[in-house]
């Protein structure tokens, strides 16, 4: 008997008990079938009316299998050589997959390339991934020496991206079967799976690092040990990314931050809470103040708030009811609890609500560079891009419902101009929505802010991307994600709208009939905060800033000490322009100071010598090893100054 499905959007008729990979056909690159929407082995048995699609590796969906695959190969291989070991969750994540596992002693480096090694040996054997449904008592028998296990089994109508284990109506196990049908392994797993370990190339797996983790990530549970690894379709996809992670490594902001002597990490300040040294501090301040002159065209106007408010203030925001995990804990004084700030929009509150406002005056745009405290969990923190110290560019907008729209469309022009000036080009929008079991505020208002959202993220002309139920409790919010030089994603500049927070403070204006209108606020961090913008874009650059936010623009090498003077005369013409430059006086030869310039990534070198003194001129010498002889002073001034005035890289 015959029955008709649709396969790939064709009409076809196959025999009954006709699996999907056989429906398919022998193709070694599908890994999985889409049966009527959703993931399943290929050896799914079809039924009259399915709608079948197949799913390759190459896919976001087929290369994730693939590693969830290799994940259980991991684990398989952890459990031949460690015995003892008890088994946490395996799923796969961005470029890659991990296990947790339970063990005496932490996995040493040795242990990985005796774990990798065991694998290999498993991939080439061809084993299959063959699936069972079970009862909860079977799985109870079964999996009676994995306790982590049997705590998922009560988790079976989840359906979280890292438990893998358990989902939809009925409990799975995965059983590894080697080609005499023997089991050699088995999980619980809600899969799907790729049909063998054949399907999963051993030239393109590799493990990368162990690290100590919570179960389930909750501080109050066991320590479990955790193996990251990463697998690809083919070798060229590891190659690819192993490249990637060297440069990635050779970027590292902490790293480069030592190097050019821009910021540390005082284990004498705490965790999380950096300072910046002369050559930084010199980045941030370019940073901050072009900022503050666009600012000021764009007409906002300049506030500035404590770092320490009573806890009163962050109880009628609802931040105590929402973030209070993430600040620091209150200090008692004068008969009251204080708290570090962790925002700076409860304040920027008050100052509207200091004395009576008028429609003429909406919008209103206020803007400070605030610092504000968060206090981190150590796991998390990670240099300047997750701090429990810094300062954000935040602005708070003040409109009318009919301003609303405008503002939104000029605010991310704005805000996506800004960011092209400092070299960052690429980008896509997120549009972030309500989750109702975290937020405040009715349906109706959320909607409305939403849909506002939408119409201006559009507007751009950009991708746009869904993140649903990932807004703050008080609105939904768009975020500029930003490509760097190596293609990796940031989060960058987030606006949100806020019908909540009017409300709770009590904020009015005076409309022009008289009457009393609740304003609508509107968030606005444009870098999200200086340290992390800073991190950014010293990782884009890879240390080399472009000429006009280099700490030293342009250093003078001399050939000889009689050569420095005519070199201090053409610094200072390039400092009486705005233009950071210095002589190198110090003892090191001519081709020593060549080499710390290169090294501290000096934009410009200016050398000079007798022929350069006879001719009233200098030579240039590039950062990327370029040179340029005897070119006249004026000239070598004229260059140096439109570089920095255009914001080029050189």
């Amino acid at each position: 008997m015959s029955i008709d499905l649709i396969v790939s959007g064709e009409p076809r008729a196959v025999e009954s008990g006709t699996t999907a990979g056989q429906v398919l056909g022998d193709d070694r690159s599908v890994l999985v079938a889409r049966v009527n929407g959703e993931l399943r082995d290929l050896d799914h048995r079809v039924a009259p009316g399915d709608v079948i699609e197949p799913v390759r590796a190459e896919d976001p969906e087929g290369l994730a299998v693939l590693r969830h695959s290799t994940a259980h190969v991991l684990a398989q291989a952890v459990q031949d050589l460690f015995p003892e070991a008890k088994l946490g969750i395996g799923p796969p994540v961005k470029d890659g997959f991990y296990y947790d596992f339970q063990v005496a002693e932490p996995f040493h480096p040795e242990d990985l390339t005796r774990i990798e090694k065991r694998m290999l040996e498993i991939l080439k054997s061809g084993q299959r991934f063959h699936r069972r449904v079970v009862t909860e008592g079977e799985a109870h028998k079964e999996l009676a020496t994995e306790p982590f296990k049997i705590e998922l089994i009560g988790k079976k109508g989840g359906n979280s991206d890292e438990i893998m284990e358990t989902g939809g109506s009925e409990l799975t196990v995965y059983d590894n079967i080697d080609r005499k049908g023997a089991v050699c392994w088995s999980d619980l797993c809600r899969g799907p799976h790729v049909p063998s370990t054949k399907y999963i190339p051993s030239n393109a797996v590799k493990l990368m690092r162990t690290a100590a983790v919570y179960w389930l990530s909750d501080e109050n549970n066991e320590q479990l040990q955790r193996i990251y690894g990463t697998a690809w379709p083919h070798k060229d996809g590891l190659k690819a990314y192993l490249h990637f992670l060297e440069e990635a490594a050779r970027r590292d902001h902490r790293k480069l931050g030592t190097e050019l002597d821009l910021f540390s990490f005082p284990e004498e300040i705490g965790s999380g809470l950096a300072v910046f040294h002369p050559k930084g501090g010199i980045v941030r301040t370019v940073m901050e103040d072009y900022s503050r002159q666009r600012h000021l065209a764009a007409g906002y106007e300049f506030v500035n708030t404590p770092h320490v408010t009573k806890a009163a203030l962050f109880e009628k925001s609802g931040h105590l009811d929402w973030y209070a995990e993430g600040m620091y804990p209150p200090m008692d004084m004068d008969h009251a609890q204080y708290y570090l700030k962790p925002m700076n929009c409860p304040m920027h509150n008050l100052i509207y609500s200091a004395r009576g406002r008028s429609y003429r005056e909406l919008p209103l745009r206020l803007f400070e560079f605030g610092t504000v405290y968060r206090y981190e969990k150590s796991g998390v923190v990670q240099g300047l891009t997750r701090a429990r110290g810094f300062t954000q560019d935040d602005a708070h907008i003040y409109c009318t419902r009919e301003q609303m729209p405008a503002e939104l469309d000029s605010l991310l022009t704005f805000v996506l101009d800004l960011l092209k000036d400092y070299g960052l080009t690429d980008f896509y929008l997120e549009l972030s929505t309500r989750d109702p079991e975290k937020s405040i505020g009715t349906e109706q208002e959320w909607d409305e802010a939403t849909q506002i959202l939408f119409e201006a993220a559009k507007a751009q002309d950009l991708e746009l991307v869904m993140d649903e139920g990932g807004a703050a409790f008080y609105g939904p919010k768009i975020s500029v994600q930003a490509k760097d030089a190596i293609g990796r994603t940031w989060q960058m500049s987030t606006i949100q709208v806020d019908f909540q927070l009017p409300q709770r403070f009590d904020l009015e204006y005076q409309g022009p009939d008289g009457t009393r209108e609740r304003p609508i606020m509107i968030h606005r961090a444009l870098f999200g905060s200086i340290e992390r913008f800073f991190a950014v874009l010293l990782e884009h650059y890879a240390g080399a800033f472009p000429a006009w936010l280099a700490p030293v623009t342009v250093v003078g090498i001399p050939v000889a000490d009689q050569h420095i003077g005519h070199l201090q005369g053409v610094v200072d013409l390039l400092r009486s322009q705005g233009v950071r430059a210095e002589v190198d006086t110090s003892a090191d030869r001519m081709p020593k100071k060549i080499r710390n310039a290169q090294k501290q990534k000096v934009p410009f070198m200016l050398i000079a010598g007798d022929d350069d003194i006879a001719k009233e001129a200098v030579s240039f010498r590039y950062r990327n090893g370029e040179q340029r002889n005897g070119i006249p002073i004026a000239d070598a001034v004229a260059e140096i100054v439109a570089a920095v005035a255009e914001k080029r890289q050189v």
